[in-house]
């Protein structure tokens, strides 16, 4: 994963013509999709609502490409070339200069139908926007869009910099031109494409809900501890992680979020949220961001 010498659009013809990237949301899936687009060469604007928030989401941004030279993924000087490639920003303004505005912000339809309203008014017309939901449907997110033809729906994994998909998800109102940029720009980036039909939780989100919900539930009703569950399927099924350990890495709140989404759209009785993940969202055990979720984890420190 090693970023590119030259510029985007200039020796790689799949970037096309987008070169500057805006990602509105500085936390954890927010800083690692920037980390992302600076070490593909792009240049990057990491915003949040303030000054603090977006300083943390660079600080992080940079924890994960040390993170990646560590395992040798990445030179210290790819590193170096990309977080010079990164700012921050402070509100919308910034995203006027933007070709693509990524979105990484909280799991909330009201709150990303407006600020997409906001974006389509900041941003110049021939400006792409994406949405990194993980689960809500696009057309829905843009319905209130004069233009909704300019999103879709772009779903990172996390960690960013180490899962090699990303979902495109274009909405009913979607235009087929915006659909094939967003689809080079992704695969610029050096990620596997996967395209999904507009529906609550696309491909990978309905599978994963299914999973974690259900090792809550088999805890929830005693039938193993929470180790045991985790290496049952770590060892049972050849995951990397166990349900409980991934809950912990993508926020439990994410993840009950989800849920709510899966249920509300499907009324499925396989997405009625156990009880326990409310009570534990409910205590701000959200995970690994808040320091306990199923599990402890250490506060993490300033970036080298």
């Amino acid at each position: 994963m090693s970023a590119p010498s030259a510029e985007p659009g200039e020796s790689d013809p799949r970037a096309s013509v987008l070169k500057r990237v805006f990602v509105a949301g500085a936390g954890i899936m927010g800083s690692g999709i920037a980390a992302q687009c600076a070490l593909a060469g792009y240049t990057v604007t990491l915003e949040d609502v303030t000054e603090e928030i977006a300083r943390r989401g660079l600080d992080s941004a940079s924890r994960a490409l040390a993170h990646a030279v560590e395992r040798k993924k990445v030179s210290p000087a790819d590193r170096e070339a990309a977080l010079g490639r990164m700012e921050i920003a402070i509100g919308l303004r910034r995203s006027d200069a933007a070709d693509i505005v990524i979105e990484a912000a909280t799991e909330d339809l009201a709150v990303k139908r407006r600020l997409f309203g906001e974006l389509e008014q900041a941003t110049r017309p021939t400006a792409l926007l994406a949405s990194n939901t993980s689960s809500l449907p696009i057309t829905s997110v843009g319905q209130d869009l004069r233009d909704p033809g300019r999103l879709v729906g772009l779903h990172f994994f996390n960690p960013v910099l180490q899962m090699p998909l990303i979902e495109l998800i274009p909405g009913h109102r979607t235009r087929p031109e915006t659909v094939a940029r967003v689809r080079t720009f992704a695969e610029s980036l050096g990620k596997t494409v996967v395209t999904s039909a507009d529906t609550p939780g696309f491909v990978t989100t309905r599978a994963l809900a299914v999973l974690l919900n259900e090792a809550a539930w088999m805890l929830y009703e005693g039938v193993a501890t929470r180790e045991d569950i985790d290496t049952a399927y770590k060892l049972g099924f050849h995951h990397p992680m166990g349900p409980f350990e991934l809950a912990d890495l993508v926020g439990l709140d994410t993840a009950l979020s989800i849920l709510d989404v899966l249920w509300d759209g499907f009324r499925d009785p396989r997405y009625r949220a156990c009880p326990l993940l409310r009570t534990m969202v409910a205590a701000k055990r959200l995970g690994r961001k808040s320091g306990e979720g199923f599990y402890a984890y250490p506060v993490p420190g300033p970036a080298p």
